[in-house]
C-alpha cells in the first residue's frame, strides 16, 4: 500500500517529466541545494532542438556527468591508512601467497598502488549494478568521519561509506559512474602490460560502463563482450531477460597473445588415454581400447573423435594429408622407405618444400601408407587441438546457488553467487601459471575459489587478492540466522570450505590453500606535529609516542611493506638478537626492529647482513647523536641498504 505524500506537488519535476516526454535526450542530471541528485534539462540542447538552424556554442565528443571531475580528484588523493594483518582468520599464514584483505576497496587499491604496480595479470570484478536493490560507495572523504555522520547518516556501525542504492536512486546514474570511475583508474595500474580486466553487468549501465572502460582504459584495448546466460527473469514486461555481460579490456592490447586452451573433448580422450597407458597396455591394445571407448562416448567429442590412432609419443589423428588444397604446392619425389618407389605426388603439389617434409619424418610424425601408392599423412597431435573463448556462454547460475549452498551446509548464504566454471575460464584462457589475479568487489569468493581449482587441475601457482567490503548481512537472511554476521565472514570460510573440497576431489594435487587476511585500517601513527614555535624543553620530554599503543610489530612491519612498495604476501622471520626482535622479510628485502633503545650491536649485527632495506623506530634511539651514528655504520657495513625510521 502506497502511504500519502503529504506535501504539495513538485511542479518543477514535473515539468521536466513533460519536457523528457518530448525530448528525452534533452534530460540530464544534477545536484540540488543540499547536493542531491535530481533530474534537469540540458536548455543549451533544447534550444537546439526548437530551432531550425545551428546555435552557436562549443560541441566537443565527451561523456560526463555529475561529480566526473570530483570522482577523478578522489582517485588521486592520498590517505593516511593501512593494512593490518589478522593472522587468527588467515589460514597458512606463515606459507601463503594468497590474500582477502577486508575493506573499502577505493582506498584499499590506493594503499595497493605500488606494491602490485603492473604486477597483476588479470581483474574481476562483479561490481554494484545500480538496479535498485544493491549498495553503492558514496566516496566523499572531504570530510571528517564525525561530520560525514552528522550530515548524512549515511556511514555504517564500522564506520564504511556506503548507502543503499534505492529504487529513487537508481533513477540516477551519476553515483554509479563516480563509484566505478575512481577504481578504474586505480585499477588500471595494477594490471600488467599484458594484464586484461573483465567486470560483469547488466543492461542498467553497460552503456556507461562501456565508455568509462573506453576513457580510463582506452578504446583500442577493447577486446570484445561476453554474453553470459543466466536464470530466466522472473519478472518480465515486454522482454525475459536471461542474459548478463562481461566487458573485456587489455592494458596494453598490442602486448596480448593468443586465449586458447587444449580444448575439453581432447582433454577426455587424453585422460582416457591416461587411463590405458596406466594399465601397462601395449600400443597395439590402447589404440583398440581408445577406439572402441571413444565410439561409445562419441556424442561427447565434437570434431575430435577421429584421434583415434596411438603411437609411442599419444594420440594423434591421421586425417590431415600433406597434399597442398590451393595451386602451386611444392613437386618433388617422396619415396616409401619400404619400397623405395615414390609416391603419387598431389595435383596441386605438396604442402610443405622437402627439407620440412624431411624433418617431419626424422621426428616420426609421418604416417606412412603400406606401400608407395598412399600418399603419406602427417600426424595431427590431439594436445594441438585448441579452444578460444567464445562470446555466448551458457551457464544457469542456480546450479551455481546449489552448490553453494551444498557447501555452507544447506544455507543460502549469498544470492547470485558468479558461476564458478566461468571465472576458472577466464583465468585459465588469460593467465600463465604463476600470475596475480584481482577481484576487488570479492562478494562470496568466487574467483579465489576458481583460482584455487584452476591451481589443483594444472598445478599452476597462481595467486589471488581478494578485496572486500564488510557489508553487515540483514538479520533476517539465512547467513546471518547461518552466523555470518558480514560479508566478509562468508567468503573467508568460502575459500577455506572450497580448499577442503577441491583437495577431496584431488588427493594428489597440491595447490596454495591458505590466504592472509588484512583489515584497513587508520594509519599505525599518532598525529604528533607541532608548528617549531610550539616545542618547548618540557614538551619534548613529554611528547608522546608516534605509535599508536595498539599497533604491534607486525602491523608496524606491514605499514613498512605498503610504504615502500614490496609485496604483502612474501615469507618473513623473526628472531632474537640481544633481546631484541628482528624482522626479515623475504631473505633481506627488508629487516626492521621496532625496539626501544637498540643496542649499537645489534644495528652492527643488522648492518652486516646488508639487507635491501632497513627501518627502526624513532624510539629506538635514546638521542639524535645514536641515530646518526647508525646511518654511519650502514654506510660503513652496507652503504647500500636504505635507511628509515617510524
Amino acid at each position: 500500500m502506497d502511504k500519502m505524500r503529504m506535501e504539495s506537488e513538485d511542479i518543477q519535476q514535473e515539468n521536466v517529466k513533460k519536457i523528457a516526454a518530448l525530448f528525452p535526450n534533452c534530460v540530464t542530471e544534477a545536484r540540488d541545494e543540499g547536493g542531491h541528485l535530481k533530474k534537469a534539462i540540458n536548455f543549451e540542447l533544447l534550444k537546439q532542438m526548437l530551432s531550425d538552424s545551428v546555435i552557436d556554442g562549443d560541441e566537443a565528443y565527451e561523456f560526463t556527468w555529475v561529480g566526473k571531475k570530483a570522482s577523478i580528484v578522489e582517485a588521486n588523493r592520498p590517505i593516511r591508512k593501512t593494512l593490518r594483518p589478522v593472522k587468527e582468520d588467515s589460514v597458512n599464514w606463515d606459507t601463503t601467497e594468497n590474500l582477502y584483505i577486508e575493506g573499502d576497496n577505493l582506498e584499499v587499491l590506493k594503499l595497493l598502488q605500488e606494491s602490485y604496480l603492473n604486477k597483476v595479470k588479470m581483474i574481476y570484478i562483479d561490481p554494484p549494478y545500480n538496479t535498485g536493490n544493491d549498495f553503492i560507495y558514496n566516496d566523499d572523504f572531504k570530510m571528517s568521519s564525525e561530520e560525514y555522520a552528522d550530515e548524512t547518516g549515511e556511514l555504517d556501525e564500522e564506520g564504511n561509506r556506503m548507502f543503499k542504492n534505492t529504487d529513487s536512486n537508481g533513477r540516477f546514474h551519476s553515483d554509479w559512474c563516480s563509484m566505478i570511475y575512481s577504481r578504474l583508474m586505480l585499477a588500471r595500474n595494477l594490471l600488467s602490460e599484458d594484464g586484461v580486466i573483465f567486470i560483469s553487468i547488466d543492461d542498467i549501465e553497460e552503456k556507461n560502463l562501456r565508455k568509462i572502460c573506453d576513457e580510463v582504459l582506452g578504446e583500442s584495448n577493447y577486446i570484445g563482450c561476453l554474453v553470459l546466460r543466466t536464470a530466466t527473469d522472473n519478472n518480465p514486461s515486454q522482454i525475459n531477460v536471461e542474459h548478463e555481460y562481461m566487458l573485456c579490456y587489455s592494458k596494453n592490447k598490442v602486448r596480448m597473445g593468443n586465449w586458447s586452451i587444449i580444448s575439453e573433448a581432447a582433454d577426455k580422450i587424453i585422460a582416457q588415454y591416461r587411463v590405458l597407458k596406466n594399465k601397462g597396455l601395449a600400443i597395439e591394445e590402447i589404440q583398440v581400447q581408445l577406439r572402441k571407448w571413444i565410439k561409445q562416448h562419441k556424442e561427447e567429442l565434437p570434431q575430435v573423435a577421429h584421434y583415434n590412432n596411438v603411437d609411442s609419443k599419444g594420440v594423434y589423428s591421421s586425417s590431415s594429408n600433406s597434399s597442398n588444397p590451393h595451386p602451386g604446392g611444392y613437386m618433388y619425389d617422396i619415396i616409401h622407405p619400404l619400397t623405395g618407389k615414390a609416391v603419387p605426388k598431389p595435383q596441386n603439389g605438396w604442402r610443405w618444400p622437402q627439407r620440412t617434409f624431411e624433418e617431419y619424418d626424422r621426428n616420426g610424425e609421418i604416417e606412412w601408407g603400406k606401400d608407395h601408392t598412399t600418399q603419406p599423412h602427417v600426424k595431427k597431435r590431439i594436445e594441438t587441438v585448441r579452444q578460444y573463448l567464445r562470446s555466448i556462454i551458457n551457464r544457469d547460475n542456480r546450479s551455481t546457488t546449489q552448490m553453494l549452498m551444498e557447501m555452507f551446509d544447506g544455507h543460502k548464504v549469498f544470492d547470485n553467487p558468479k558461476p564458478l566454471d566461468v571465472i576458472k575460464d577466464l583465468t585459465d584462457y588469460t593467465t600463465d601459471k604463476d600470475s596475480i589475479i584481482l577481484d576487488f568487489f570479492s562478494g562470496s569468493a568466487t574467483t579465489a575459489h576458481a583460482v584455487m581449482q584452476l591451481n589443483a587441475e594444472d598445478g599452476g601457482n597462481r595467486k589471488f587478492i581478494m578485496v572486500q567490503l564488510p557489508e553487515e548481512t540483514d538479520e533476517k537472511s539465512e547467513a546471518y540466522k547461518a552466523g555470518y554476521k558480514n560479508i566478509c565472514e562468508i567468503g573467508k570460510e568460502r575459500i577455506r570450505r572450497a580448499a577442503k573440497k577441491i583437495h577431496e576431489d584431488n588427493p594428489d594435487a597440491r595447490f596454495d590453500d591458505g590466504f592472509r587476511v588484512l583489515k584497513l585500517d587508520d594509519s599505525n601513527m599518532n598525529d604528533v606535529y607541532y608548528a617549531a614555535g610550539d616545542y618547548t624543553q618540557d614538551l619534548v620530554a613529554m611528547m608522546e609516542s608516534n605509535v599508536k599503543s595498539d599497533r604491534t610489530d607486525l602491523d608496524l612491519l606491514f605499514g613498512c611493506l605498503i610504504e615502500w612498495g614490496l609485496p604483502l604476501s612474501l615469507p618473513y622471520t623473526s628472531e632474537k638478537i640481544e633481546g631484541c626482535t628482528v624482522h626479515t622479510y623475504n631473505d633481506g628485502d627488508l629487516i626492521a626492529c621496532f625496539d626501544e633503545n637498540v643496542p649499537e650491536s645489534v644495528i652492527k649485527t643488522i648492518a652486516k647482513r646488508q639487507p635491501l632495506r632497513a627501518v627502526f623506530r624513532d624510539s629506538s634511539f635514546a638521542s639524535s647523536p645514536e641515530k646518526i651514528n647508525v646511518g654511519e655504520i650502514f654506510k660503513s657495513l652496507a652503504p647500500d641498504t636504505r635507511v628509515k625510521v617510524i
